[in-house]
C-alpha cells in the first residue's frame, strides 16, 4: 500500500534520521513531504540518493497526506498535531506533549504493539521518550519472563539528545579546550565538554528531574504501572548513543542463563555479553544501529532476586527515528489495508 507521508521537523537532527531510515525502507521520495519552519522553506534535505524540497509548515495542506511523523518539538506539536489529525492525518509524535494523554497510545512496536489500536480516539500516536525507548525493549522480553518488582537506572545521555545545538557544543567546547579558548556554556547548564552533568531537562521538587520522571510515567504506561522505578539521567559527552546501567528486582529468581534465554531471540534485542575486555557494547558500535544492545549481564549481589544489565542503543533511529517509522509500518501492516 502506498501512503503520502509529511516529516515535521525534516531539517532537524531526528527529521533527517527519519527521511534516512523511510529511504532505507524502500519508501519512494515521490511519496514523502519535508516539512519544516518558513525559514527552511525551499531549501533541500537528503531522502536516499534524492533530494527532497522542504515545504513550509504554515502552508502546507495535511489533506495532502495520510500520515505525518513530527519531530519538531512540543509546541509545534501541541499546535500543529490536532490540526493535522482533524482532517483525518495519522500524527505520529516524537513530542512529550501528547505521551501521557490516556487517549494517546504511546508505542514501542516490540513491546506494546496492541495498544496502537486505540489510536483512532484523536488520531494520534506518541513516540516514547529516547531512554525509554530502549529500557523497554530489553525490559519486556524479561518481565514475560520473571514478572519485574521495581527498577533502578541511571542512563548515560549523548548530547545528540538535546539537538543539533548540543552537537554543536560538544564540538565547540571540544575544539576551544586544546586552544587554550574560552569555554561558553549555551545548550548545557554546565560545560559538556571532558564533563557529565547529573541534570536532564527541569528540576521537579521532589528533586528528581523531568525527564526522570517521563522514565518513570512512560515505563509504567508501556510496560506495567506496578514497577517501582527510580531513575538518574545523566549527559555525558558522546555525540550519539545512549547508554544505561539497569539493576532489576523480579519476584522470582533470575539466573544469567535464564536472561540469555529471554533476550536471545527478542525482537530488537541483541546480546554481546562476554565477560573480558572488549565484550559489550558502548555507544560507537550502537550508532547507526537499529538493535537495542544487552552487555555485562550478571546477578546482582543487592536484591535476593536481582539482575543488573548494560543497555544501548543509537538515540536517533531506535530512541526516535526508527521507532516512529516501526510505528508508521505496523499502521500500514495492522489498520490502512
Amino acid at each position: 500500500m502506498s501512503l503520502k507521508i509529511g516529516v515535521v521537523g525534516a531539517t532537524g537532527n531526528v527529521g533527517r534520521e527519519m527521511l534516512s531510515i523511510l529511504s532505507e525502507r524502500g519508501f519512494k521520495s515521490n511519496d514523502i513531504f519535508a516539512i519544516a519552519s518558513n525559514r527552511s522553506e525551499g531549501m533541500k534535505v537528503p531522502f536516499g540518493e534524492d533530494e527532497l524540497k522542504v515545504k513550509s509548515l504554515d502552508k502546507f495542506n495535511p489533506k495532502e497526506i495520510e500520515i505525518a511523523l513530527f519531530s519538531a518539538g512540543g509546541d509545534i506539536s501541541k499546535e500543529w498535531a490536532p490540526k493535522f489529525a482533524e482532517v483525518g492525518c495519522i500524527v505520529i509524535d516524537n513530542s512529550s506533549h501528547f505521551r501521557m494523554d490516556p487517549e494517546v497510545p504511546l508505542i514501542v512496536p516490540e513491546v506494546n504493539a496492541e495498544a496502537i489500536s486505540s489510536f483512532k480516539h484523536k488520531n494520534i500516536i506518541a513516540n516514547p521518550n529516547c531512554s525509554t525507548a530502549q529500557l523497554v525493549v530489553a525490559l519486556k522480553p524479561l518481565h514475560d519472563k520473571n514478572k519485574i518488582k521495581s527498577i533502578i537506572v541511571s542512563t548515560y545521555q549523548s548530547v545528540s539528545g538535546a539537538g543539533k545545538e548540543g552537537m554543536d557544543e560538544l564540538f565547540n567546547q571540544s575544539r576551544k579546550f586544546f586552544a587554550n579558548d574560552v569555554l561558553d556554556n549555551v545548550k548545557f547548564t554546565k560545560r559538556i565538554a571532558f564533563n557529565v552533568i547529573p541534570h536532564i531537562d527541569k528540576f521537579m521538587d521532589d528533586g528528581y528531574t523531568k525527564e526522570e520522571l517521563k522514565m518513570k510515567q512512560e515505563c509504567h504506561k508501556i510496560l506495567d504501572p506496578d514497577i517501582k522505578f527510580s531513575a538518574t539521567c545523566v549527559r555525558v559527552p558522546v555525540f550519539i548513543g545512549h547508554s544505561e546501567a539497569v539493576t532489576i528486582e523480579f519476584e522470582n529468581k533470575m539466573t544469567v542463563q535464564d536472561a540469555h534465554a529471554a533476550l536471545k531471540d527478542a525482537p530488537g534485542c541483541s546480546i554481546l555479553d562476554e565477560r573480558k575486555d572488549g565484550g559489550y557494547v558502548t555507544p560507537i558500535e550502537c550508532a547507526g544501529n537499529d538493535d537495542t544492545y544487552i552487555s555485562r549481564i550478571r546477578e546482582d549481589t543487592a536484591f535476593d532476586n536481582g539482575l543488573s544489565i548494560w543497555v544501548v542503543s543509537d538515540n536517533l533511529r531506535k530512541g526516535a527515528a526508527l521507532n516512529a517509522v516501526q510505528i508508521l509500518e505496523l499502521l500500514r501492516e495492522k489498520h490502512l489495508k
